[in-house]
């Protein structure tokens, strides 16, 4: 994964949701990028690589909630644009990385 600008359309009109221990964001859809591995999102704050961190990712398109496990890889940015975070998944179930996969083949993901 790489960090990248985000931008584009999408049809959802619900946000993403990405919960960790100490940090909620509500994301708009085309802020988000879903990989099989991982996941890609600008925020307002920034996070520590190699940070460890559990979050919950709510899918628009029908409400349903993935727990994943993973790591910061990559922060790049600043506190007045905004950063580009980048997070690799790790050790995920079988019923989770079916998830991600559905996520990562609709609008919020790139496979």
């Amino acid at each position: 994964m790489c960090a990248r600008k985000f931008e584009g359309t999408s049809s959802f009109e619900q946000p993403v949701t990405l919960e960790a221990k100490q940090t909620r964001l509500e994301l708009s859809a085309e802020k988000v990028v879903i990989h099989k591995s991982g996941i890609e999102f600008r925020s307002p704050s920034p996070f520590h690589t190699w940070s460890e961190m559990t979050i919950i990712l709510q899918s628009p398109q029908d409400g349903s909630k993935v727990n994943c496990a993973g790591v910061v890889i990559a922060c790049n940015g600043n506190k007045h644009t905004g950063f580009n975070v980048s997070m690799l998944f790790t050790g995920l179930s079988r019923q989770a990385q079916a998830r991600l996969h559905n996520m990562a083949q609709s609008e919020l993901g790139v496979s």
